[in-house]
């Protein structure tokens, strides 16, 4: 793809609204510098010099779609806690409509992901989260606002982090209405994965595409049979396998797998990498552009949030001077 048809898509996602399902999560920093030991224990003390909070998960997608220039609503459950606040005041900042579908549910946390870092590197992290699935009452709701938006969407994003928002009876209900009039995406998890239909793309990362296949080499050939016994127990129109440095590898119904290398320069931190992903495949399928113009648009959008560190998005300014004038 070359720098004039990526800029005429991204031209043409300022006009796109999208919706996105899923586990909306707060991802907490705390960075520092580590010059000792600890006494009470066999661990690094962290001097803590700054702390940040940026929007994670279904959150980090629809911030990731923002950057990118379109405009949509994240359908998630959040809790009735000081992250949960955050996240509605991170989603706020998004547009006027980016948080009017947040349903709170006082019996469980807001997901919060909190990591400490030193010297860029990951010392550790702290997880407050349910993974229980929501309640009948709060599945109802869900999907009464999922029938809603999606009466304006160009396309629905499934944002599955397997913490209990996104469940079968949700999706049996949802998908049918989406597929056939917008693209469908889904970042799959495990536990739902029979569920995952009708689907345009489904996004697996490798690990996940040979848990999902039942099958063990992480070579382009097994992860081409990985895609093609996803593709045939779903019914899915096309898979396209995350692989880290080695870039992707895209399976549609032609059956002849694409791979593409990636366009990262350097990797600092691949943190909501995936969330980057699915934001910019979802945005370009939206416009119109075809499923390998997407997985490019996708490929270069992941490569600039790879070099930076902690959880970050690609705009498309930055996006477009990834691009060569040919």
């Amino acid at each position: 793809m070359n720098k004039k048809r990526a800029e005429q898509i991204l031209n043409d996602l300022r006009n796109r609204r999208i919706t996105d399902l899923g586990d909306v999560m707060l991802d907490e920093f705390v960075w520092g510098d580590v010059t000792r030991i600890s006494p009470e224990g066999p661990v690094p003390v962290v001097d803590v010099r700054k702390e940040s909070r940026h929007l994670g998960g279904a959150a980090n997608v629809l911030a990731n779609l923002a950057a990118l220039g379109a405009s949509g609503s994240v359908v998630g459950v959040i809790g009735g806690d000081a992250a949960g606040e955050s996240l509605r005041t991170g989603l706020t900042a998004l547009g006027p409509n980016a948080f009017e579908n947040l349903i709170t549910d006082n019996s469980r946390p807001s997901t919060t992901k909190t990591r400490i870092v030193a010297h860029n590197q990951l010392v550790v992290r702290a997880d407050r989260e349910s993974r229980k699935l929501v309640d009948p009452e709060i599945e109802n709701r869900i999907i009464e606002r999922l029938k809603s938006d999606l009466t304006e969407a160009h396309a629905l994003v499934v944002s599955d982090y397997d913490k209990g928002v996104v469940t079968p009876r949700i999706l049996n209900e949802v998908l049918p209405l989406a597929y056939g009039r917008i693209p469908v995406l889904i970042d799959p998890k495990l536990r739902n994965f029979d569920f995952y239909r009708p689907a345009t793309l489904i996004t697996p990362n490798h690990h996940e595409a040979l848990k999902m296949s039942n099958t063990e080499e992480d070579s382009d050939y097994g992860l081409q049979r990985a895609a093609e016994i996803i593709r045939e127990r779903l019914g899915c129109d096309s898979v396209l396998i995350t692989r880290g440095d080695r870039g992707m590898m895209l399976l549609s119904n032609d059956g002849h797998p694409v791979y593409v290398k990636t366009a990262a320069r350097e990797v600092y931190d691949v943190t909501g990498a995936g969330d980057t992903v699915i934001a910019a495949l979802a945005g370009a399928l939206a416009t119109g552009a075809s499923m390998l113009e997407a997985a490019t648009l996708a490929n270069h959008a992941a490569g600039i949030v790879v070099g930076k560190v902690g959880t970050a998005t690609a705009n498309s300014t930055e996006l477009l001077e990834t691009f060569e004038d040919v």
